[in-house]
């Protein structure tokens, strides 16, 4: 969607980059960064997708982590305007989804206060595209007919509400999990959720390095602590992770 400003402005492009395989970007994403001249990027964007930019453009990083921003959201939103007042064509782009916790709402807000033109250039979010190179279906028939997505890596986690959101015949996607997933684990299973309701962390989703971690509930904290997974990972609970398992079963039944 595209919203109009004056011609003399520049615009601002919130394109989202995919889960970190360069072959999942849209064409409306590849042709942006082939041709901009101002690329505002998260830290998790993945290098083969940088590697795509114009040569002749800025590439700045406003990465984040737990512990330290480079630059404050308020801080980029105008950085943001600035350029795009300068005339200046700006892709701000971002991991998966800029609209799925990628703060791309707040950003397009502030580009829209200041008069400008911007676009929002959908992409495949994280979870989509870590669960679907996991072969993980997020919906099921036999297993699953609901899909939450949750932050784990917020203020007030502990008195967030999550009830109903996983259990039998739904799936639960955490993001931004990985520090808090012993609060994670006691708060689902305090909420009634059982120790042995399987789960599958995803570590560096749709990429040449990801990882397919498997376990019940119980054991979420002892498994990310032994395998010492690292950012970017998504958290996915529900039965629907136990489908391949179940497929080996039975097939080693029909096979004996």
């Amino acid at each position: 969607m595209k919203t109009t400003g004056p011609d003399t402005n520049g615009t601002v492009y919130l394109v989202g980059a995919g889960p970190g395989d360069p072959d999942l970007l849209t064409l409306r994403a590849a042709r942006l960064l082939e041709r901009a001249e101002l690329v505002v990027h998260d830290g998790l964007v993945d290098r083969a997708v940088l590697e795509m930019v114009n040569p002749a453009a800025e590439l700045i990083s406003v990465a984040k982590s737990r512990a330290r921003h480079t630059l404050p959201q308020d801080q980029i939103n105008a950085l943001l305007v600035r350029a795009a007042r300068a005339g200046r064509s700006v892709v701000r782009l971002k991991g998966g989804d800029p609209f799925v916790f990628g703060r791309g709402g707040e950003e397009a807000e502030a580009c829209r206060a200041a008069g400008l033109t911007v676009e929002v250039v959908p992409g495949i979010s994280a979870a989509n595209g870590a669960a679907a190179a996991a072969q993980i279906p997020l919906t099921h028939r036999d297993a699953s007919s609901v899909v939450s997505f949750v932050a784990g890596q917020c203020k007030g986690l502990a008195e967030q509400d999550w009830a109903g959101l996983a259990g039998k015949g739904r799936t639960l996607v955490i993001y931004m999990g990985v520090k808090t997933a012993p609060q994670i684990a006691e708060k689902l299973m305090s909420d009634g959720l059982a120790p042995d309701m399987p789960l599958a962390v995803l570590e560096n989703g749709a990429r040449p390095t990801m990882r397919v971690l498997r376990g019940p509930l119980a054991a979420l904290p002892d498994l990310v602590e032994r395998e010492q997974v690292k950012s970017p990972a998504l958290i996915v609970i529900g039965e629907v992770t136990a489908r391949e398992d179940a497929t080996i079963a039975a097939i080693a039944e029909y096979a004996a």
